[in-house]
């Protein structure tokens, strides 16, 4: 296992893997990691659904007219879904569980990818949710968040470094002061 520091530096959005499937032990330890993201008012209302089934994958990459293409070529994905009968912050439970998720699989030595899914859809005008549901089967009261693919990475990209950071964004007290010498690990 890395540092979360090395983790957070080298994880990136990689949309290229290789075509071998995602060890099972690997895949658990990323569904730890979701079960164990924290929820308001440990309502816990999020449910992961596995897809390695290639024809599913399929049919989630054109769930969305863009940006979701490459779930099709996935080795596996996991898709967010939410009983929003459970919660009424669901987007925020849903978020932090999709990060851990990311922060899992880069820690397992996979590459991961975060489609969005709420508030998107198709150019005929049918959301990705609506797309989503029929696909997975899911009842009305569920809604999606996000479709992560994931898989050993069959691209590089290097590491982010201090350069990459927008220092900019950061404010004491109020926006517009800035915090001098802020500007390193």
């Amino acid at each position: 296992m890395a540092e979360f520091n090395d983790i957070i530096w080298r994880r990136r959005s990689i949309r290229k893997f290789l075509s071998e499937p995602v060890d099972r032990e690997k895949v658990e330890k990323i569904l730890n990691a979701a079960l164990l993201a924290p929820s308001g008012k440990r309502m816990y209302p999020c449910e992961f659904i596995i897809v390695d089934n290639v024809e599913t994958l399929k049919a989630l990459s054109e769930a969305k007219t863009h940006g979701a293409k490459f779930l099709a070529d996935a080795p596996l994905a996991i898709v967010v879904a939410v009983d929003t009968k459970k919660y009424d912050v669901w987007v925020e439970d849903a978020s932090v569980a999709s990060t851990y998720i990311m922060l899992a699989a880069e820690d397992n030595g996979l590459g991961c990818c975060w489609v969005q899914m709420h508030l998107r859809g198709t150019e005929d005008g049918v959301s990705s949710s609506q797309n989503m549901k029929a696909i997975l089967n899911l009842p009305d009261r569920f809604e999606l968040l996000s479709v992560l693919g994931i898989g050993y990475k069959d691209e590089d990209k290097e590491a982010y470094n201090i350069n990459d950071l927008q220092f900019n964004k950061i404010h004491h007290n109020q926006i517009g002061n800035t915090i001098v010498g802020l500007n390193n690990k």
